[in-house]
């Protein structure tokens, strides 16, 4: 099969998405205002709390077993690869572009988070029905592919929400900071009283009888070095935890969709409640029907959202634009290049097996455009919401170009 020919089956998956995409773009005009922003961001509520939620579970229960787990081992390790690099050449952008601050976590986190699950999902069961394609059975080819899919589904929204969301989130925090300590000192400081004022009620002296303090208080009191020798040890590890789960936000971390994957890990790989589960003739199967059935509007609604979301991009660009080429070059140059050295590397020393679907979605996760949910977080902390969608609108029309050329040669490359 040809290059141009592959081209030709590579262009299908994405020009459904464009046309979706449109439609989502239509109806949120303001003449015709059905799919209006908070139209929007109720649709948006119900995809990431049931749509999304319930294809992922659906999927992986139903493709994913204890063997299946084995064998692709490698995968878990192929996106946090996207990530770390993704993350790499993003701060080197940062260096070079020097954007504001508050876009700093915004840039980081388009750089390192491709949209591992619903692009896939489209493109591969799309690709696998078209003639000619070089997958095999279109059957055979959809099984895997949906299981390759909503496995990388699952492994990217546990890297966003537990990676990106948190690098957004301290940078955003900073930023809201300092416009909080400027709000304040605006507020009590217009003619430079305030620090008179603050001054003048720090040097008064306390009373003569404000500071006779008992022995016995006195013996309980010890120095700082003293205090850390006698906390015990269990305190302090549980203490620390503490801190740790405040900061990298562990309600985050399990989102539903995340929540949603181990549901169906667990479905799919204990065979006991497999057998309730999944079959013609289990007797629990009307929960996978009905979680299918839900999950089936995840793809389509997701597009019209998306859509939607672009014209804020139409309406403001406060972006610099050397961060955007930036942004675009890193998605769609330098990371599917890096992907095919490492997939091909991983290859040679047989750590991928050989079926040419598997690496075919190895390679997809480089070329991706960024996660949407990144649009989610920015709105989540009101830092670079305008600017992400800027971001969103050029990278997104330029992915009808980028993974077209990207799947076709990725299809040739392991054909």
């Amino acid at each position: 099969m040809g290059l141009l020919d592959l081209f030709f089956v590579a262009s299908i998956p994405v020009l459904k998405v464009l046309l979706l995409t449109a439609l989502g773009l239509c109806l949120a005009l303001d003449r015709i205002d059905v799919l209006g922003e908070n139209a929007r961001k109720q649709l948006n509520t119900v995809v990431f709390f049931v749509f999304n939620p319930a294809i992922v579970s659906s999927n992986l229960a139903k493709t994913v077993t204890l063997e299946s787990v084995v064998s692709l081992w490698f995968m878990p390790f192929n996106v946090l690869c996207t990530f770390l690099i993704g993350s790499a050449l993003g701060w080197i952008l940062v260096k070079i572009t020097r954007p504001p601050r508050h876009l700093k976590g915004l840039v980081l986190g388009c750089c390192a988070a491709g949209n591992m699950g619903n692009l896939p999902l489209i493109i591969i069961p799309a690709v696998c029905k078209e003639k000619g394609s070089p997958f095999g059975a279109p059957d055979v080819c959809h099984k895997y592919g949906m299981e390759y899919a909503s496995l990388s589904m699952a492994i990217g929204a546990i890297y966003l929400w537990s990676y990106v969301y948190n690098i957004v989130r301290i940078f955003s925090r900073s930023v809201n900071e300092k416009d909080n300590t400027a709000e304040f000192t605006s507020k009590m400081n217009p003619g430079g009283g305030a620090a008179e004022i603050l001054h003048g009620s720090c040097s008064e002296e306390l009373p003569p009888k404000s500071c006779s303090i008992s022995v016995d208080y006195a013996n309980k009191c010890m120095l700082p070095s003293e205090a850390k020798m006698k906390i015990p040890i269990l305190y302090a590890i549980k203490n620390s935890l503490r801190m740790f789960a405040r900061k990298i936000n562990l309600r985050a971390l399990f989102a539903p969709s995340t929540t949603g994957a181990m549901i169906g890990f667990i479905i799919g790989i204990v065979p006991q409640i497999r057998k309730f589960i999944i079959g013609g003739t289990a007797p629990l199967r009307v929960i996978l029907d009905s979680a299918s059935f839900l999950g089936e509007a995840a793809i389509p609604t997701l597009s019209l959202i998306l859509g939607g979301n672009l014209l804020k991009g139409l309406k403001g660009s406060g972006v610099l634009r050397w961060l955007i080429i930036g942004i675009i070059a890193v998605r769609y140059i330098f990371l599917p290049l890096l992907g095919i050295v490492i997939v091909k590397s991983a290859l040679r020393f047989g750590l991928v097996h050989s079926d040419p679907l598997y690496q075919f979605v190895l390679l997809l996760q480089y070329a991706l455009p960024p996660a949407m949910n990144i649009g989610t977080i920015t709105q989540l902390f009101g830092a670079g919401k305008s600017e992400c969608s800027v971001i969103m609108l050029w990278t997104y029309g330029l992915a009808s170009i980028s993974l077209t050329l990207w799947s076709a040669f990725f299809m040739w490359l392991v054909a």
